[in-house]
């Protein structure tokens, strides 16, 4: 037999391979941009390095009108309606012709922010506002446009984006802790078999943690800043000492829907975004140990995955229907976490009044929100190709009957302490009994009878079955699982 020293990859030219980084259009690097594009479009309108061109050019244009409106130099003039029309159309109309030319301007001036300034200066001619040029970005430092232009940018992400996402996604687990409130099913504990509970009160523990999580995200707070080079509005007395800037500052902080945060350095201290990331990546841990238990669920047959037509489930043996969305929502969600976490740790340093590691890592928000928000599509998608099967959920349960010793020895305590004789060791005499031992309906049955036990709690515990012995959890199910 002959063989080769050499594999076919080293005999290759990689100089005679087809460039892909040069072909048209642009071929996406990362996996969101490319595969899963459709799952994380809408974030392109809030978080991408385009949205936050648009925000900043927005919170410049409103931060022009508002100087206007507050007066708050002398000489302003009062802006007519067609002029506001014009300028806000600046935002409005900010497409990818504007994109392009920000480009251009930015690659001659190196400096985003200022090229920013730049294009709005182009355009105040044409609305007659030609003397008020040195306006635009007036008393700001970049971070000033910067925090605002992001916490828009993120805001607008997670009430428009993620928590619809998020909130579809918690409605059909909801409908299924419902629709199983009933279906009892054996616990485990250690992997082993436990107490009996139902299927949807199981799946409603879910419902209810991620629904907290919910309720913080909802209630996150935006913060915002305009205090200019160092936070001590010193460009701003310069100019006009008699202005009250810090409530000018917060007047246009709130017009844009945001918090105001009064005390900074030259950054906003971004103490928000990590309280924000800590909560999401709460939410996504959450949502993973849920994936990870459906996941096992249908490994043993609870539940049944309704094939889609024409998909295939492994290219060599046609029988299968794999859990591929919550294994793709698992995958994604450790992604996402991992970028929050890193987020959430380093935003909130900064050396002495002001480095650029923020500036650096919030251009990977967009990213990490992304892996969630394409958990969540798989989650949702996962959830509605899963059918119960509660003939395999009630057989598993019936091959258990050992379970029922917790009931028994807690009844012999009871009994116990009204005075019935013979009571003694309850837990003892159980394990000996069940523990790692198959007991059915039989041996139980004939041990209850030999215990002395009250004629009420004998009649009681001979009619328990494992189906019957899941206490109230179809209530809990139905009570939290909405």
């Amino acid at each position: 037999m002959v063989t080769s020293s050499t594999t076919p990859a080293e005999n290759e030219n990689p100089a005679s391979r087809v460039a892909l980084a040069d072909a048209e259009p642009q071929i996406a690097l990362g996996a969101l941009d490319g595969r899963y594009r459709s799952a994380v479009a809408p974030l392109v309108d809030h978080l991408s390095e385009a949205a936050l061109n648009r925000n900043r050019v927005h919170v410049e244009v409103e931060w022009f009108i508002h100087l206007c409106a507050e007066g708050a130099l002398e000489g302003l003039p009062t802006l007519s309606d067609e002029q506001l029309r014009g300028l806000r159309g600046i935002v409005t109309g900010f497409g990818t012709a504007e994109l392009a030319e920000l480009g251009a301007i930015e690659a001659e001036t190196l400096h985003d922010v200022k090229a920013v300034e730049y294009f709005i200066a182009r355009r105040l001619p044409s609305l007659g506002l030609a003397e008020l040029t040195p306006l635009v970005h007036f008393a700001c430092t970049s971070e000033d446009i910067n925090n605002l232009s992001y916490a828009v940018g993120i805001r607008d992400a997670v009430h428009q984006v993620w928590l619809p996402a998020a909130r579809t996604a918690l409605d059909s687990l909801a409908t299924l802790a419902q629709d199983s409130a009933q279906v009892a099913m054996l616990a485990r504990t250690h992997g082993q078999p436990a107490t009996p509970t139902t299927l949807g009160k199981e799946i409603a523990v879910f419902v209810q943690r991620l629904r907290r999580q919910l309720r913080r995200v909802e209630s996150q707070e935006f913060l915002g800043k305009l205090n200019g080079a160092t936070g001590t509005y010193a460009a701003h007395l310069a100019a006009a000492p008699e202005a009250d800037w810090p409530a000018l500052s917060q007047r246009f902080v709130e017009k844009l829907g945001l918090t105001f945060n009064p005390l900074t350095t030259q950054i906003e201290s971004h103490d928000f975004q990590a309280e924000l990331y800590s909560d999401m990546a709460r939410f996504n841990r959450i949502l993973h140990g849920l994936c990870v238990d459906l996941w096992s669920y249908i490994s043993i047959g609870f539940f049944r995955q309704i094939p889609v037509a024409g998909a295939t489930g492994s290219s060599t043996m046609p029988h299968k229907v794999n859990p591929i969305r919550f294994e793709n929502a698992e995958a994604n969600l450790e992604i996402s976490n991992a970028l929050l976490d890193a987020l959430g740790s380093t935003l909130v340093e900064s050396r002495w009044q002001r480095d650029l590691t923020d500036s650096s890592g919030q251009r990977n928000i967009g990213t990490g929100i992304g892996h969630s928000v394409l958990a969540l599509s798989n989650v949702s998608k996962g959830l509605k190709q899963l059918a119960v099967a509660e003939e395999v959920i009630a057989a598993d349960l019936d091959a258990n009957w050992e379970v029922l010793g917790e009931a028994i020895q807690t009844v012999m305590r009871a009994e116990a302490v009204a005075g019935v004789a013979g009571m003694e060791n309850p837990y003892e005499r159980l394990k000996e009994l069940t523990r790692g031992r198959r007991v059915d309906a039989e041996k139980l049955e004939e041990f209850v009878g030999g215990l002395g036990l009250s004629q009420a709690a004998e009649a009681r515990l001979k009619q328990l079955t494992p189906a019957g012995y899941t206490g109230l959890a179809s209530q809990l199910a139905t009570q939290f699982g909405r």
